[in-house]
């Protein structure tokens, strides 16, 4: 517990913003941003890429590791705003565009390009021009500069309350009719307005006035029926279960009394308990993804909890990852510990390698997709390259903290670890397995225990691909919780009612089984993200392809890991419980 204060301490330190009280008069200062696409939320450039006004010498502001994840590269701008202090028409620059100069924006305006400026942590969108394009004899198709920008501002007393950028009042620079090299100047207008709305609420001000169109609301319908569904679901494996187990428990122990009819009657899940604790071929491999599944587990919950708490909102660029990177390198103890303790139980002797392949199951995998989109994002000069400052940073929290905590909890697993305490001898000689119909077999489990817990999320799964691969700004924490526990409740029952029925053919391997029948959500997951990215998006280009296929991959081989974690433990109990509750020779 006073590991988790110290998280939730720690990620406060770096979430929260400080308000800032201005004087009247005061520079209040504007960061450019990033440019990007519209429809391609990950394709982002620096704001200073395009042909713009700028300061002889950029000056970068200081940035916390979650917004350089998120692709934010803040620099000085050369708009001069003060406190209180309306501003009309004032002139930026003058810009000399040469023909590489007009290509160039023609071209960010035909792909819609908007830029992102900051002020006061507030984020300020707008595009960058207009394309007027219409008929067919004649085709009307005229590409226009916005050249003038008019900054609205509200106050409450020393503080900002909101902030947006429009571009209004003024007519815009049709480069069509330019000649390179051609001087185009750049002007701005400020205009402050007093407001009631205090400084804690503004993030609702944010919200409803965002650049980006508001679509995601709460469908109470969709997600109570859901609920409704799963409940019953889960009710129904319960009580069938319940009354199936009660008769398997009156028949068995009932023929262990009648010892004349024992060889003759006794068939079933029972018949296999010398074989049924049989440990699993491939130990460490096994043990490293209940470990790891173990520790995903952990962070998404302490995400959520972070959420529910308000850590996140919409002016803490970057909150989320900050967070998310710190959880990880923190919760590495819990991977080690499991999987060791674990592999201990199983009588597994190399230790060593255990841990070792435990850190690499995952971090391997990232780092060689992670690798893939960053070489690809360096090569077209997106923000969303990370720079080496940033790499040799996290390298470092993974070098100095979380392989360090990963030997440390397998050392205290391995320590802690007794003996499996399996209620049922295991014979030398394994027992034949019976044939069993294709309703019985792992493919059939897989796509059961794999589409059953995805129906549970299948609903918020939209909401959340529209947070990550999209404009939207999710805040439906409590709504996540639930499906969260959802998901998880679904994922034990639909575990316990696969592995009883694996059992009662007679088949005792049920170890990788229930791995990979609730593992293979991910499997699910990933049809939906193919059918988002063509049929819900309008995402295009190299960049933001392999951006998202990469990063939803990693996201559902944590889906696979963590389901199959609970699910293989929630099936170890089941197990464990009907074989000790029936009499034994």
């Amino acid at each position: 517990m006073a590991a988790l204060a110290f998280l939730v301490v720690l990620a406060l330190s770096l979430t929260r913003s400080f308000a800032h009280k201005y004087k009247d008069d005061e520079a209040v200062t504007v960061y450019v941003n990033k440019v990007g696409p519209y429809f391609n939320p990950h394709e982002t450039y620096h704001y200073y890429s395009l042909p713009v006004c700028r300061p002889d010498e950029i000056e970068h502001k200081s940035l916390s590791l979650g917004e350089v994840l998120d692709g934010d590269r803040m620099a000085v701008s050369m708009y001069n705003i003060k406190f209180k202090k309306d501003e009309d028409r004032l002139s930026l620059c003058t810009q000399r565009l040469t023909e590489r100069d007009i290509e160039q924006l023609k071209s960010a305006i035909e792909d819609l390009y908007y830029f992102e400026f900051v002020l006061d942590k507030l984020p300020m969108r707008n595009f960058i021009g207009r394309l007027e394009e219409g008929g067919f004899l004649p085709h009307h198709h005229q590409i226009y500069l916005w050249t003038h920008l008019h900054f609205n501002i509200e106050y409450n007393g020393e503080q900002i309350i909101s902030a947006n950028v429009s571009t209004r009042e003024q007519h815009p620079t049709q480069l069509e009719s330019l000649v390179a090299p051609a001087d185009v100047q750049f002007t701005y207008s400020v205009k402050w307005y007093k407001t009631e709305l205090v400084y804690e609420r503004r993030s609702q001000r944010l919200r409803d006035n965002s650049f980006f169109p508001k679509t995601l609301e709460i469908h109470w319908l969709a997600i109570i029926n859901s609920v409704v569904l799963i409940f019953l679901l889960i009710g129904f494996v319960v009580i069938i279960m319940t009354r199936i187990l009660r008769n398997d428990f009156q028949r068995y122990n009932a023929f262990e009394e009648e010892a004349d009819d024992m060889d003759h009657d006794d068939y079933g899940w029972k018949i296999i308990h010398t074989d049924v604790f049989r440990f699993p071929s491939h130990k460490s491999l096994f043990c490293s993804v209940l470990g790891v599944g173990s520790q995903f587990l952990a962070l998404a919950t302490g995400i959520i909890v972070m959420a529910l708490s308000g850590l996140f909102n919409v002016h803490n660029h970057g909150a989320m990852n900050t967070a998310a990177c710190i959880l990880y390198a923190f919760t590495s103890w819990i991977a080690g510990y499991v999987s060791c303790k674990m592999y201990r139980k199983m009588g597994g002797e190399n230790w060593v390698w255990n841990i070792n392949l435990t850190t690499c199951l995952f971090g391997l995998p990232f780092f060689v997709i992670w690798s893939l989109i960053n070489t690809v994002a360096w090569a077209y000069h997106s923000t969303q390259a990370l720079p080496i400052t940033t790499i040799m940073l996290l390298g470092a929290m993974w070098l100095l903290v979380g392989y360090p905590l990963t030997v440390i909890g397998g050392i205290f697993g391995k320590n802690m670890a007794g003996g499996f305490d399996a209620p049922c001898r295991t014979k030398n000689i394994p027992r034949e397995i019976p044939d069993v119909p294709l309703y019985k077999s792992t493919a059939a489990h897989m796509l059961i225990g794999g589409f059953l817990p995805f129906s549970a999320i299948s609903v918020e799964l939209y909401y959340i691909f529209a947070t990550l691969w999209g404009r939207e700004q999710y805040t439906l924490y409590g709504v996540l919780f639930t499906v969260f526990v959802i998901l998880i409740s679904v994922t034990v029952c639909i575990s316990i009612a696969l592995t009883y029925f694996q059992l009662s053919a007679e088949d005792y391997r049920w170890w990788w089984r229930s791995i990979f029948s609730a593992g293979s959500s991910g499997g699910f997951v990933f049809l939906y993200a193919l059918f988002y990215y063509y049929e819900r998006s309008n995402m295009t280009g190299m960049l933001q392809t392999v951006e998202f296929f990469g990063y939803t991959l990693l996201s559902c081989y944590v889906f696979f890991l963590v389901l199959g974690t609970v699910s293989f433990f929630a099936a170890l109990k089941f197990v464990r419980y009907i074989y000790v509750n029936i009499k034994m020779d």
